[in-house]
């Protein structure tokens, strides 16, 4: 059941980061603290439909 997803970064809009997750157990979109190369640091990146 697991279904994979792309992040976004939230500042540059740059969608770097391929990652899976179990849509049963987590339904809501997923945020994680990731590292952007244009911004170079760590930056907040949501879940894209």
């Amino acid at each position: 059941m697991r279904q994979n997803i792309i992040l976004e970064c939230v500042e540059t809009g740059e969608r770097l980061y391929l990652t899976s997750k179990n849509k049963r157990n987590n339904p809501e979109r997923l945020e994680l603290k990731k590292y952007s190369p244009k911004l170079r640091r760590r930056a907040i990146f949501k879940e894209v439909k």
